[in-house]
C-alpha cells in the first residue's frame, strides 16, 4: 500500500523533505513509519517525546494501523477569517475560521460579526514583535497544515460556543512572511455580556497556540530558527515509545 507523508516546521528541515509518497507493508502502523524516518534522519529521535502524528487530519496513536491512501503528518509542537476574492485564501472558510496569505482586515471582521443583541465584542490580535529573547527579529514566516488547522480552529470555536455564553466567534490566522507589527492571528468573540466574551477569547487563543498545527520560523540578522513550540496537551499521543522498530517500507 502507499501513503502520503507530510513534515512541518523543524521536522521538514531535519528530514530534508516536506512531503513524499511511501510504500508500506500491509498492517504497517504509524510507529513503523516513524521508525523508518528515524533511520533516514536520526535527529528526529531527539524530538520523539514531543512529536504528534495524525492520520487524515486527526491525531492518532503510534500503534494505529494504516490503510492505502492515508495522509500522515508528523507535527512538532505548534507555535504558539476573512475570506478574500483575490485568491489569497489558502483554505475555504469553514463556519468560524480562515487561514489567509494577505493582511488581516480587522475592521472588516468586526463589522461582519457585530449584531444588535451583542453587548460586547472582545478582540485578540497577535502581532509580530521586533525581538525574541534579546535578539532583534527581522521578520517571521508562518506555515500551517492547512486542512487540519482549519478543522481544529472550527472545532475550537464550536467548543467555545458551548462552553461560554457567547453568540459568535471568528478566528483568522495568517501564514507566509509577516513583517514587524503585522497581525498574525485575530480572534473576535461576540456576546451579550463582556465577561463571557473575555473568558472565551482567552481560552480560544491559549488553546489554539497549544493544539492547532501552525508553526513559525524566526529570522534574525545571524540566521533563522523554528520557534520553540508549546507542548501538545497530555491527551494528544506522541511518537515516542510505541513504535515497533520493524521496517515500514516495502
Amino acid at each position: 500500500m502507499q501513503v502520503r507523508i507530510l513534515f512541518f516546521g523543524i521536522l521538514k528541515d531535519l528530514t530534508g523533505r516536506g512531503s513524499e509518497l511511501l510504500n508500506l507493508q500491509e498492517q504497517a502502523t504509524l510507529g513503523d513509519v516513524f521508525t523508518h524516518y528515524e533511520k533516514i534522519a536520526p535527529k528526529i529521535s531527539d524530538y520523539a517525546a514531543s512529536i504528534a502524528i495524525s492520520i487524515n487530519q486527526e491525531f492518532a496513536e503510534p500503534d494505529s494501523k494504516l490503510n492505502d491512501g492515508d495522509e500522515i503528518a508528523f507535527l512538532p509542537p505548534v507555535s504558539g477569517g476573512s475570506p478574500a476574492s483575490d485568491g489569497n485564501v489558502l483554505a475555504r472558510s469553514l463556519h468560524y475560521s480562515s487561514i489567509v496569505l494577505h493582511k488581516i482586515d480587522i475592521l472588516a471582521v468586526l463589522d461582519r460579526i457585530k449584531q444588535p443583541p451583542d453587548g460586547a465584542t472582545v478582540t485578540f490580535e497577535g502581532m509580530v514583535r521586533d525581538n525574541t529573547r534579546g535578539r532583534r527579529t527581522l521578520y517571521l514566516d508562518y506555515e500551517a497544515y492547512e486542512e487540519m488547522a482549519l478543522k481544529q480552529m472550527d472545532a475550537l470555536a464550536g467548543q467555545a460556543l458551548q462552553k461560554f455564553l457567547i453568540r459568535d466567534v471568528v478566528m483568522v490566522h495568517r501564514v507566509g512572511r509577516l513583517e514587524i507589527g503585522e497581525t498574525s492571528v485575530l480572534i473576535v468573540v461576540a456576546s451579550a455580556h463582556r465577561a463571557a466574551a473575555f473568558d472565551a477569547c482567552r481560552w480560544l487563543i491559549d488553546t489554539l497556540k497549544r493544539t492547532v498545527p501552525i508553526w513559525k520560523k524566526e529570522y534574525f540578522e545571524d540566521g533563522a530558527v523554528w520557534a520553540d513550540g508549546e507542548p501538545f496537551p497530555a491527551e494528544i499521543p506522541r511518537a515516542e515509545g510505541s513504535h515497533s522498530g520493524r521496517s515500514a517500507s516495502k
